[in-house]
């Protein structure tokens, strides 16, 4: 089992890692050697979407997932979690020259087509509506309910990605993407594999009164 990279963050400004943070993690670790084989010899564009406190690009960089030649590309619309994230990278002895922060809306502002690996734990909570984007980054509650809530019946934010994958991974690239129970995980499969994406179940596991699930699209 590889060690879970050790996070130092302000828990008021950050999402704290937790069980779905911990599930990516098993997740990652079980598809390495399948990412291995899928990426072997080839730069790996790696894209973790909403990356918080960096644990899971972390991860990800300290265990060369996908390849020895990767690069990460952790992409976050809070200031702070960006912040986290190249903190988490530097205590775990990963170096810079292979990790490029962006600070966007999902995936705007990435080249089209060029993300290998992308991985989404998004704000999967459902709410009546999505906050609005804060005016002010010293606000930090208002950035933490941006993680957590995600509108009506916790997909917004989810289909958006989803409806847009065929933009967003290169031809022979993979998602991985969180989804609690009150998701209907089990629909968006179908939905996704009638238009087209191979749809599989990797892990699904009870965490307290949630039951959470990571999925895997591709071509």
């Amino acid at each position: 089992m590889f060690p879970t990279p050790y996070v130092n963050c302000d828990y008021n400004k950050v999402y704290e890692p937790s069980e779905d943070s911990f599930l990516l993690l098993d997740v990652l670790e079980s598809e390495q050697d399948a990412l291995r084989t899928m990426f072997r010899n080839k730069l790996g564009v790696v894209c973790e979407i909403g990356c918080g406190s960096g644990i899971v690009t972390t991860f990800m960089m300290q265990n060369k997932i996908p390849s020895t030649d990767a690069v990460y590309i952790p992409v976050d619309i809070s200031p702070w979690a960006l912040e986290a994230t190249m903190d988490t990278a530097k205590r775990n002895g990963c170096s810079a020259q292979y990790l490029t922060p962006v600070r966007a809306n999902l995936t705007a502002g990435l080249k089209k087509n060029e993300v290998d690996v992308l991985v989404f734990n998004p704000p999967y909570v459902p709410n009546e509506t999505i906050p609005e984007m804060p005016l002010d980054d010293k606000n930090e509650d208002d950035w933490l309910d941006l993680a957590l809530l995600g509108g009506n019946d916790g997909m917004v934010v989810t289909r958006k990605l989803l409806d847009g994958l065929q933009d967003i991974l290169s031809s022979h690239g993979v998602a991985y993407v969180l989804f609690c129970a009150r998701n209907w995980p089990e629909k968006v499969q179908e939905y996704m594999q009638i238009k087209g994406w191979n749809a599989q179940l990797i892990e699904k596991r009870k965490a307290g009164w949630e039951v959470l699930s990571v999925y895997k699209f591709w071509r």
